[in-house]
Formats: C-alpha cells, structure tokens, sequence
C-alpha cells in the first residue's frame, strides 16, 4: 500500500472546520471597507477604501485600524485563503 499526499486548495469567505486527519494551512487579507458611513441618517455610502492597511506594527493597538480609512479591520471584508493538507493510504 502506497501512501500519498493530498493538497486541496479552496478559497472560502468563512473559515473551515478542523478535522483531525488534516493540517490547515490559511492566511488571511481584509479587501474593501464596508462600514455603512450613512447609517445614522438611514442612506447608505461607503468611503471607497480599497484594502486594509494597518496603522501601526504587529502587536500594536493600531495594527487593528486602517492607515487609509480610519475605521477597524473588521469592518473590511475577510478573505481567507485555505490550503488543507491530507495524508491517506491507497485502498489498492
């Protein structure tokens, strides 16, 4: 019996549950703004920001906050990247 190994590549919004015969392997970028500028008047307007780009360095309170836009990381839309490594053997 040969043993070989799987690598699955899949790009999901959510991230994907661990199972325990796999290694995940995901790294995560935040895209456009989406934080609604105009709710407190009941409009819609985003402010255009493109790509979250932290304030300060890792670690740091402003790491969470967009040098372009001001606003969280989370108001900027989550993009995960997943790699899922499997290891099986050959029923043959």
């Amino acid at each position: 019996m040969k043993k070989r190994q799987v690598v699955v590549r899949k790009r999901t919004e959510a991230t994907t549950s661990d199972s325990t015969s796999s290694r995940p392997l995901s790294r995560v970028r935040y895209g456009e703004c989406q934080k609604n500028h105009a709710a407190g008047i009941g409009g819609y307007a985003v402010d255009g920001c493109r790509e979250f780009m932290a304030s300060g360095g890792e670690g740091n309170d402003d790491a969470l906050t967009c040098a372009a836009c001001g606003c969280h990381r989370n108001f900027h839309r989550r993009e995960v990247d997943a790699e899922v490594v499997c290891e099986y053997d050959s029923p043959l």
